[in-house]
């Protein structure tokens, strides 16, 4: 299938390494220029110029700390300029840490909330002018399998992941009209470093081995493993290109039957 990619431009967040940069891999790879972001100069560099060998795609990298809105609006100017225009935003930032509610303190809340609701805020405010004169406008924000079943000891996940999915239903309606659709993509147990910390942390709790702690989980999961980033990265881009048509406002999981809800 032909995505409609070639000559278009996406904004990844946060993708210097795991799912983002896997997501603006499978971007590049179907031709859309592609800018990321990291908060490590020289890891996003390097990011940028190994996705830019492995796919022949220009690839734009900018230092940038999404919880930060001086950083965020830099990021997607810097975007805009480079390419001349936005086609597809996605939203994406470190997860925040697990810890119990009785362990958090406002701190802690008020970093999640930078972080995991207001980047998204800001990303889409600022380039919402670049994405409305696209014509074929299209945002994804990248999530957690919480929006549908919360986790335990995620609690600030569990609590901020759910306001960021009534911002994306609230804005599918709001930008409908200038054809732009926005969804969500939520991953379950994708084999990255973020689950692989989760994985740590729940084997020392359980005081088992992590290989023991991973046999529990892909029991738990329909087709008895761990997704793979790349696996995840091409059902964000699917929905974050023109060839999508009529998804807009949904939450779609990628977590190979975990989730139970319905």
């Amino acid at each position: 299938m032909d995505l409609g990619l070639k000559g278009k431009v996406a904004v990844v967040a946060a993708a210097s390494d795991g799912l983002g940069r896997a997501v603006a891999t499978a971007f590049a790879r179907e031709g859309a220029a592609v800018a990321i972001c990291g908060r490590t100069a020289e890891k996003v560099e390097r990011a940028a110029a190994e996705i830019g060998q492995e796919t022949g795609a220009r690839v734009l990298a900018v230092t940038a700390d999404v919880s930060k809105a001086e950083d965020v609006v830099r990021f997607i100017t810097e975007a805009a300029t480079a390419f001349g225009r936005i086609d597809t935003l996605v939203c994406n930032a470190g997860g925040p840490p697990a810890l119990p509610f009785i362990k958090l303190d406002d701190a802690h809340w008020d970093l999640a909330v930078q972080l995991n609701l207001m980047s998204v805020v800001r990303l889409i405010r600022a380039a919402l002018p670049h994405l409305r004169a696209s014509g074929c406008g299209r945002i994804i924000n990248l999530s957690s399998s919480s929006v549908k079943q919360p986790i335990a000891d995620l609690v600030l996940s569990n609590t901020i992941r759910l306001g960021v999915q009534g911002l994306v239903k609230t804005l599918s309606d709001e930008l409908a009209p200038d054809g732009i659709l926005v969804n969500t993509v939520a991953p379950g147990r994708i084999d990255t470093e973020r689950i692989r910390s989760l994985d740590k942390g729940r084997a020392a709790k359980a005081g088992i081995t992590m290989a023991e702690q991973r046999t529990r989980t892909e029991r738990e999961i329909s087709l008895r493993r761990y997704g793979t980033p790349a696996e995840f990265a091409q059902v964000a881009v699917f929905l974050g290109s023109p060839a999508n048509s009529y998804v807009t406002g949904q939450a779609l999981l990628v977590d190979g039957g975990l989730t139970r809800a319905l």
